[in-house]
């Protein structure tokens, strides 16, 4: 069992610095000396794990952003409430965390998408299906919010999470290209002002 704990760990710790390294330099340019330099293992350990960088990349899309992507949107997005108030909440969960390193490098998943998809079909299903996952739970807690009465009838449920995940990857991209707090907040706040206009009234 402690052995168990242990490989879990050193997994868990590699995966962390590999997620940095890829976010900073993006996957082609991520190093394997970088990575292992931030860590407390060796080579060997790295490959026990992962036989190879292309692995890596893959496990990384897979188990430490899909963990924290359930974490922060989908865990929340499956509970009943307000599908506004949760939405606004995890954008505010995610800027209180990665403020800083969304605007100095970017969305990590649009980093990998922008970077990996047209050469590297592997890649693109994974990043494709982070992407519908929380499409998805955007979409079908909309819907339980119109069923609430919570929600305007008269909005596409799809339509609207696509357009929600879109507007959050733009916000963050224009953000890194100006290395700019200020169009982070002000971009995201227009759309929680469009959000806000899906309430019904009472």
């Amino acid at each position: 069992m402690l052995k168990q704990r242990n490989a879990d760990q050193s997994r868990l710790e590699l995966l962390e610095a590999a997620s940095n390294e890829i976010h900073q330099f993006g996957f082609h340019a991520a190093s394997i000396s970088r990575i292992l330099e931030n860590t407390s293992l060796t080579r060997g350990a790295l490959y026990h794990h992962f036989p190879s960088k292309l692995a890596l990349g893959y496990a990384v899309i897979d188990e430490w952003f899909a963990g924290y992507m359930k974490q922060v949107w989908f865990e929340p997005l499956n509970k009943l409430g307000d599908p506004i108030e949760i939405i606004e909440n995890a954008l505010k969960a995610t800027y209180a965390d990665h403020e800083k390193e969304l605007i100095s490098y970017g969305c990590p998943l649009n980093n990998l998408s922008q970077e990996m998809s047209a050469v590297d079909e592997g890649f693109r299903e994974r990043i494709n299906h982070q992407y519908e996952i929380w499409q998805d739970a955007l979409a079908d807690a909309l819907r339980q919010g119109q069923q609430n009465g919570q929600i305007k009838t008269d909005i596409d449920a799809d339509d609207v999470a696509v357009f929600i995940v879109a507007s959050i990857e733009g916000c963050i991209g224009l953000a890194k290209n100006k290395q700019s707090y200020k169009t982070l907040n002000n971009c995201t706040n227009i759309l929680l002002n469009y959000l806000h206009g899906l309430r019904v009234i009472a």
